[in-house]
């Protein structure tokens, strides 16, 4: 065996050149793999003992993409397009034998090569879309080529990994080998293919599958549609099906510029960046600077959930999703039943949509069994208590939960907003109390704020970070202040956006700004959604704000079929004239003049006091970074992922831009614009906060 360099070995096996890529983790497309690419090819090709050449790769994948972190720097070694020449213009055959996963430019590699062998258990894909990208180097036009116009469109509109098995049925490899021996596998196919002197056949010249989409345009019309509420804002999508439309429709070559093009204004583009700074971030988010580790985990294997309503019948699902039993606690018997028959009908309707079956239904809900006793969860290693957002009543449970838990269960709230520290000060043992914060629908959404008391134990919050990935959601470690650090910013945003409804601004005018920006809903859509009566009182309402009239006339959202909007019978909202009506009547009450207000004061309004805020809640060290922030509000809140986040966000515009602003509008209109210290000394001294 010959070492090529640090990351490639290169050996002869009978007469089959096998050239060993081992770059860890993932043997990305680095430097030094696309020099030991060209090297060692150039090098087998040139030795009259190698008739076929293998590439494998050592660990756990195949080339499993781009080196990421290579992205904007400059150039090393061969580039990437040099490589896939050597290897489709090779004067023997070479094969790409491929396990684990063949990903983005690594799947591009293997599709340069004349043959594909894959293990049973390999995943072939392009998720360069989800990066906010493309397939660059020749992903577009050789994909269709191979599986179909449509699969290819699918593929890389989408990320999707297809299995080996779609892969041989598609056309995308040419053999299945055994997962223990992809080398033996790959020798004895080589072999096979110089006995039986198979042609060096290059994807660029299969044109029959792209040839029979000519002129089928409907194929690319219906294809957008099928997409379109997912891809809403995105410019990979649109660009990955342009690339697809050239392949079918221009030659070979032409169509690689346009990959090419595109390409270039996507990587060079806002969108692309803010979707690679979330690939980053979300990976970061895990990390705690404090805890070590080697910290000790705790066992999680029996779980209790005080409220079995909309709350806590959700965050049961996620225990018994991946086989943690989970009790549910109730007041009585009849609100037990309801919760869990809620539970039932939820997954129920789940597989209704095929994304499981009945028998999953059945052994998830074996997860799940209900008590009207509290001392029944004495044997639980955790304990999450859902209840309605009272301190009294959450003090009174934890105080009991002292005396009934055991000594090391961790004792969890969901409060959103609540002083956790005041709660666990009701225990003996407020080292094991930790805010876990569920966003609704807790069986969907995929945030988790992980709120860290000022007693809460190192092993406590590394048991609940763990504990979160285990059960499918994205933890963020936050702090305690009033809101913690989504709702806290959250409420920024409704302050402003029911202060522009009484200077001139429509409900559905504020929505459709904040919608075209990228959020799923508006504010007063998703307040309508959620239900107005939240929280309010028919007792002491006292016409003060216009949620309250809108409450005081039974509009109470969605399910009172009016509260901003009117609702038709499937729920479509539509603007409503008597809302604009009470809206100016209550401004004119307040001696309110209102005027025109276009969207991009809207869309300055509602956002740029939320990045202010977010530079109070890094100062005050509620959040670890200013990443983190990012990733609260595009897993929790909808910030569309395009975007970045506010904090990604407010770097785009300028924070210059907005410290100034801020200033102007506080001199204007009092103290909700003081801008944040910390933004102050950001803008002054041009701190990265990102570092």
């Amino acid at each position: 065996m010959t070492t090529i360099n640090e990351v490639t070995k290169f050996d002869v096996i009978e007469n089959v050149g096998v050239l060993t890529l081992n770059s860890p983790p993932v043997n990305a497309l680095s430097a030094n793999v696309r020099e030991g690419l060209d090297i060692g090819i150039k090098k087998a090709i040139e030795n009259n003992d190698v008739q076929a050449i293998v590439i494998i790769c050592e660990g756990r994948t195949f080339i499993a993409g781009a080196d990421i972190s290579e992205f904007g720097k400059e150039p090393k070694g061969p580039s990437l397009f040099e490589v896939q020449d050597i290897i489709e213009n090779s004067s023997k055959p070479i094969i790409a034998a491929i396990h684990g996963t063949a990903l983005g430019g690594g799947l591009e590699v293997a599709l340069t090569c004349h043959y594909r062998i894959a293990v049973n258990s390999a995943k072939c894909g392009l998720p360069e879309v989800n990066l906010g990208l493309l397939p660059g180097a020749g992903g577009t036009q050789r994909l269709p080529r191979l599986v179909g116009v449509e699969q290819a469109l699918k593929m890389v509109t989408s990320g999707l990994h297809l299995s080996a098995e779609k892969c041989l049925t598609s056309g995308l490899i040419d053999k299945l080998a055994n997962d223990d021996s992809l080398l033996e596998d790959s020798i004895s196919f080589s072999k096979e293919i110089i006995s039986e002197n198979k042609p060096l056949k290059k994807v660029r010249d299969l044109n029959g599958k792209v040839f029979a989409a000519r002129g089928n345009e409907e194929l690319f019309t219906n294809f957008r549609k099928s997409i379109e509420k997912k891809a809403r804002g995105f410019l990979a999508p649109e660009y990955n099906i342009q690339c697809i439309e050239a392949a079918v429709n221009v030659s070979f070559d032409e169509g690689i510029k346009v990959e090419r093009d595109l390409f270039l204004k996507l990587i060079s583009g806002n969108q692309s960046a803010a979707q690679r700074y979330f690939f980053f971030a979300q990976r970061q988010v895990a990390k705690i600077p404090d805890i070590p580790k080697e910290t000790e985990l705790l066992k999680i294997k029996k779980v209790g959930v005080i409220g079995a309503g909309t709350m806590g019948g959700g965050i049961a699902m996620n225990f018994a999703n991946v086989g943690i039993p989970v009790t549910l606690i109730e007041q009585n018997q009849e609100r037990l039943d309801k919760g869990i028959g809620i539970i039932r009908k939820n997954y129920e309707n789940t597989a209704a949509k095929g994304r499981i079956t009945l028998d999953d239904v059945e052994k998830r809900m074996q997860f799940i069994d209900g008590n009207i006793s509290m001392e029944s969860l004495a044997d639980k290693d955790l304990i999450i208590e859902a209840v309605f957002e009272n301190m009294d009543l959450k003090k009174d449970i934890f105080s009991k939960l002292d005396l009934i838990a055991k000594e090391n269960t961790i004792l969890a709230t969901n409060t959103s907003a609540l002083n956790i520290n005041e709660i666990a000060n009701t225990t003996t043992k407020p080292e094991n109390v930790i805010g876990l914060h569920f966003f609704s629908p807790a069986n969907v959404m995929k945030l988790l704020e992980v709120v860290r008391g000022e007693k809460t134990s190192k092993q406590v919050i590394a048991t609940s970070m763990a504990l979160a990935k285990s059960i499918g959601k994205v933890a963020a470690l936050v702090g305690v202040c009033p809101g913690f650090v989504g709702n806290r910013i959250l409420a920024q945003r409704q302050r402003e956006a029911n202060k522009l409804i009484l200077e001139g601004a429509l409900p559905w005018e504020i929505d459709d700004a904040l919608f075209d920006f990228g959020f799923p809903m508006g504010p007063f859509a998703m307040s309508d959604l959620a239900g107005l009566d939240i929280g309010w009182d028919k007792e002491t309402s006292r016409s003060e704000t216009i949620r309250e009239i809108l409450c005081e006339n039974r509009r109470f959202g969605q399910k009172s079929g009016k509260g901003f909007y009117i609702y038709d019978e499937n729920r479509n909202k539509l603007p409503d004239n008597d809302v604009e009506k009470i809206i100016q009547e209550f401004a004119g009450n307040k001696q309110i003049k209102r005027r025109e207000i276009e969207k991009d004061e809207i869309l300055q309004r509602c956002l740029y006091p939320m990045i202010n805020e977010g530079f109070k809640i890094l100062d005050e060290g509620m959040a670890i970074r200013a990443s983190d922030i990012d990733i609260i509000w595009i897993n929790g809140y909808g910030w569309p992922i395009y975007e970045g986040g506010p904090m990604f966000y407010g770097n785009l515009v300028g924070y210059d831009k907005i410290l100034s602003w801020l200033q102007d509008m506080e001199k204007e209109h009092g103290s909700d614009f003081s801008p944040s210290p910390y933004l102050e000394k950001v803008v002054e001294e041009k701190i990265n906060i990102f570092n």
